[in-house]
This record gives structure tokens, C-alpha cells and sequence, in this order.
């Protein structure tokens, strides 16, 4: 059956949708920018509303949780390639800032899971530290109980590093278990899929060495605090087991963020949590320079 094909109409059609469109601010400033012709505007009319769309939702969208587009991080855009009209799909900001995120958590987690005791930079700020990670390691016995380390100072100062370092040397000494999480990531992933929670929690309530990387940077919920590190703190500290922590805060300023949350100030809920954290460690300051600035792995070091 052949089908007759108005050509008339169609080009009827594509003028009306032309002229209705063109009285929205939002796509004539579209056609401007990319500099599309009237020929060409009026042939991807519906195409350009649908781009028009996709970036107000754009406008209002803070994260790529909230993201209203077809595909999640990624906007329905027009270019001009070699002087014709294309429709391309481009990742938002949120789907760039996702993708460095994930490429330098590989990068980070290939450093660490190859960091050497013999690795790490001796420098003066580092003394205390270093002195403290030798004595660990040489006494260290997986049948003894060993209180953990509180590890604070300022950004990029390498603070992971030496702790997986030291992970890594008794782990293949004594074949231990041993699990460096990150703790804005854990929560985050935790509330993504609750179904996983008890298995997530009994799990870092009992391997052997556990660092809680990074604690006080995440957003402090009462569920985050009280339900989460809470619960595995109150285990490992029943248990004995050593538990390690790195943050850009002292034990003051972490007691005082954990306080606050957005429906709550709590500072008796703070205090346990701080109490548990310093029966389960040493506490040790590390400053100096920002090594993340350069661009080497050595950075992290």
C-alpha cells in the first residue's frame, strides 16, 4: 500500500511549529547560540524544543540523582559539524565531575593497594608518625589486642597512604583481613541499597584492620552516625579490634561536627561516638604540604 506523502503539508506544518516556537525566549537563544539557520531550525523544530527541554531541566537539577533527561547525565544538544545540523548527546557537569571522580578513585585505589612501608617519604613533620608505624609493625600480633590510630592534619598530606601502606605489609606478613573504606562513599552507597546494609555492617564489624578514611567530611545524619559508624564502632571496640581513622579534623572539631545535623544538635550522641574513637586509638597529627598538587603518583605518598 503506498502511502502519499503531502509534501506541502508537511512544509505547511513545520512553518506553524516554527512560528510557535520562535515565541520561546529559551529556543530562539538556543538557535542564536549555536548559530542554526532559519532553514534549519524550522526542518529540527521539535528536535531543538526537545534539546530546549533537557537544558531548563538542566537549570534545576543538582545532582545527577535528580537528573529529568532521557539519559541520566547527559543533554539532548544540537552542533554545527562541518556546516551541518547535528543532535549529539553530551554529559552534563555532574557526569563529568562523576567520571574524574570514578578514574581517580581507580587511580587512588591502584596507589594504595601497591603502597610499601618502604615507600613512604621520611620528612621531619612525619617523624612521630613514621616512629609509630615502625612500632606497630614490629610488634603487631594478629592473637593481641592493639589500639588503631587517629590520623588527622591537613588536606593531601599523604595520610592514607601511610596507613595502607601499613595494611598492606601486615596483610602479607600474616594474611590478614584488611579494608580501607571511604566514609561519605559507605553511607552514600549504604542509603542506595538498604538491602545491603547488614551484610556492609557485620562485615567491617569484624575484619582484622579497618580504616574509616576521611571521617567528619560526610554529611552528618543521625542514621549516618548513630545507626552506621556508630554500630560498627560499639563492635569493635566490644571486640578489641583495631581501627584505624583518617580526617582533616582533630578530635575536638570531629566531636563538634558530629553534633550537628540538619534536624538536630546532639552533643551526647556526638560524645559516644568520640568516646569509641579514642578508646580504639593513638592520636597523631599529620601537617605539611598538599602533595595532591602534583601530578605524579608519588602524591599520595
Amino acid at each position: 500500500m503506498n502511502i502519499k506523502v503531502d509534501k506541502k503539508e508537511i512544509l505547511k506544518k513545520q512553518d506553524q511549529e516554527f512560528l510557535e516556537a520562535i515565541k520561546n525566549d529559551d529556543y530562539k537563544a538556543l538557535v542564536k547560540k549555536v548559530k542554526i539557520s532559519e532553514e534549519d531550525a524550522k526542518n529540527n523544530t521539535m528536535k531543538l524544543l526537545d534539546s530546549v527541554e533537557e537544558l531548563n531541566n538542566c537549570k534545576n537539577c543538582h545532582n545527577l540523582f535528580r537528573c529529568a533527561n532521557k539519559y541520566k547525565g547527559y543533554v539532548f544538544f544540537p552542533e554545527i559539524i562541518e556546516g551541518n545540523l547535528r543532535f549529539t548527546y553530551i554529559p552534563c557537569k555532574y557526569e563529568k565531575q562523576a567520571k574524574r571522580q570514578e578514574m581517580n578513585k581507580k587511580t587512588k585505589d591502584s596507589i594504595l593497594e601497591n603502597a610499601r612501608i618502604k615507600d613512604i617519604k621520611i620528612t621531619k613533620n612525619r617523624s612521630e608518625l613514621i616512629k609509630w608505624i615502625k612500632e606497630y609493625y614490629d610488634n603487631y600480633n594478629p592473637y593481641q589486642t592493639s589500639k588503631g590510630l587517629y590520623l588527622h592534619g591537613n588536606f593531601g598530606t599523604g595520610k592514607t597512604f601511610i596507613v595502607a601502606s601499613l595494611f598492606n605489609e601486615l596483610k602479607n606478613k600474616f594474611g590478614i583481613t584488611t579494608e580501607i573504606i571511604y566514609v561519605p562513599e559507605l553511607l552514600r552507597n549504604l542509603k542506595e541499597n538498604f538491602d545491603e546494609i547488614g551484610d556492609k555492617i557485620n562485615y567491617l564489624e569484624n575484619v582484622d584492620l579497618l580504616l574509616l578514611d576521611d571521617i567528619g567530611a560526610e554529611k552528618v545524619t543521625e542514621w549516618g552516625r548513630d545507626e552506621i559508624i556508630g554500630t560498627i564502632l560499639q563492635t569493635r571496640m566490644n571486640n578489641a579490634m583495631p581501627t584505624f581513622f583518617t580526617s582533616n579534623l582533630n578530635i575536638t572539631e570531629l566531636e563538634k561536627v558530629m553534633s550537628i545535623t540538619n534536624n538536630s544538635i546532639d552533643v551526647i550522641k556526638a560524645k559516644r561516638i568520640i568516646e569509641r574513637v579514642s578508646y580504639l586509638t593513638d592520636d597523631i597529627e599529620l601537617l605539611g604540604n598538599n602533595y595532591r598538587d602534583d601530578e605524579n603518583k608519588e602524591n599520595l605518598k
